[in-house]
């Protein structure tokens, strides 16, 4: 019997010395920064290493997880870290916890540091895979949970819509607001207010050097995040369920200009035109000096055939942006409307030899060129703003011809041509 205990108590031995020696190994290419050889080591010692004395395993798990880190895979990283912690506390040791925690803060930190830069980049996609992973870090903790409200923004950036509106749906589900609190304090030498840290706000709160000291909330999320889901699902082409987010959005913030302009833009993808010129009228409202607002207000009217409106609502909008080119196109387009009943009329009194048949077709002809020359300034100013707008040369062109302007014809024939080359 005590043979085979020695037996036992030999290979146990045996087993330890091999651990210990696999794991010095793999420490060893770490401090020589050869992290994925090292990352090779442990995997191909895994099953033995995890298989034998469970007080080697937190130093198998800490040793992963800071070459995992230092090799960029920060999420698998922290997961490895924190096995370490977790089998440590389990044996009641404490030999890597500290270290552990160090690294899973690093790795966090160097995780959104490069998202950072991936969205300067305009790498959005990347950024959002990134930011979802520093969220799955630590899902519990409210500072990750604002990574995965970053996350979705960036995804939106990509035009990633599917997963942006998948984290936008979570965030609604935790009652995500993302409200946090601001610290502000006034220099008395400068008298302005400046926004500082917690820690430089408890320090400065009691001092003879500061005055005014006071503590902010940020404004909610949750409004936005309603506002985006409905906002995706217009892009989907999901109109019930964009509909049905758009009204909870604007329950929730119903002074939402924006907010409101996607709800007429959705009605106007469905053909409800009332919808759409009801809302537009709401947002006038909210916002009166808004020139594309009144803009909209006359494409939807002349539509309806109220010219009289739509007329009124252009030049509102020209009033409030003289530089808006559409603008003016419709404008014209809206004058020239009325050319048609004219020109119909008169070609019913060509033929006509009565006097007052006549007298008809002059005043008529009168109207039309009247008609005409109430258009030119306009296309005169928008040549002005935009020199190559070829539909605003050739119609004054046109109207130039019409009303027997041949120097302004000519002008505007050379330049048609130079632009059509």
């Amino acid at each position: 019997m005590k043979k085979i205990i020695y037996y036992i108590f030999l290979t146990s031995s045996i087993l330890t010395y091999a651990q210990k020696k696999e794991l010095k190994q793999a420490e060893k290419l770490i401090d020589q920064e050869f992290y994925s050889e090292a990352l090779n080591e442990l995997n191909t010692n895994k099953d033995f290493i995890l298989g034998s004395d469970k007080k080697y395993h937190a130093q198998y798990y800490f040793l992963n997880g800071w070459a995992l880190k230092e090799n960029s895979d920060y999420l698998a990283s922290v997961i490895s870290l924190k096995k370490s912690i977790e089998v440590e506390k389990s044996l009641r040791q404490n030999k890597y916890i500290e270290n552990a925690n160090i690294l899973i803060q690093q790795a966090e930190a160097d995780l959104v540091n490069s998202a950072i830069e991936d969205n300067k980049n305009e790498n959005y996609k990347s950024a959002s895979i990134k930011l979802y992973e520093a969220y799955l870090m630590n899902p519990e903790k409210d500072d990750n949970i604002d990574y995965l409200y970053f996350s979705a923004s960036s995804a939106v950036n990509s035009q990633d819509y599917d997963t942006a509106l998948e984290y936008y749906n979570k965030l609604k589900e935790m009652d995500y607001t993302g409200i946090s609190s601001e610290y502000f304090v006034t220099p008395i030498d400068t008298n302005i207010e400046e926004k500082v840290s917690e820690t430089e706000y408890n320090l400065f709160k009691n001092s003879k050097d500061y005055t005014n000291q006071r503590i902010g909330k940020t404004e909610s999320r949750f409004p936005e995040i309603v506002k985006n889901i409905a906002l995706i699902y217009v892009q989907k082409g999901e109109v019930d369920l964009a509909i049905s987010a758009i009204k909870e959005a604007r329950a929730i913030n119903p002074d939402d200009i924006n907010l409101l302009l996607s709800e007429a833009d959705l009605y106007i993808k469905l053909g409800d035109r009332d919808k759409f010129k009801e809302l537009m009228q709401i947002a006038v409202q909210k916002d009166p000096d808004n020139a594309i607002l009144y803009y909209n207000l006359g494409v939807i009217n002349a539509e309806q055939g109220e010219f009289d409106e739509a007329k009124k609502f252009y030049l509102k909008s020209l009033e409030l942006n003289p530089s808006y080119t559409a603008t003016y196109l419709n404008l014209v387009g809206l004058i020239l409307e009325s050319e048609g009943p004219i020109v119909e009329e008169m070609n019913k009194l060509v033929t006509s030899r009565k006097s007052s048949d006549l007298d008809r077709y002059d005043q008529l002809e009168v109207k039309r060129v009247n008609l005409y020359r109430e258009c030119l300034p306009y296309l005169e100013k928008l040549i002005e703003i935009d020199p190559n707008n070829i539909d605003a040369v050739k119609t004054a062109k046109n109207i130039y011809y019409t009303i027997d302007d041949l120097d302004n014809f000519k002008m505007m024939n050379a330049k048609l041509k130079e632009l059509e080359n």
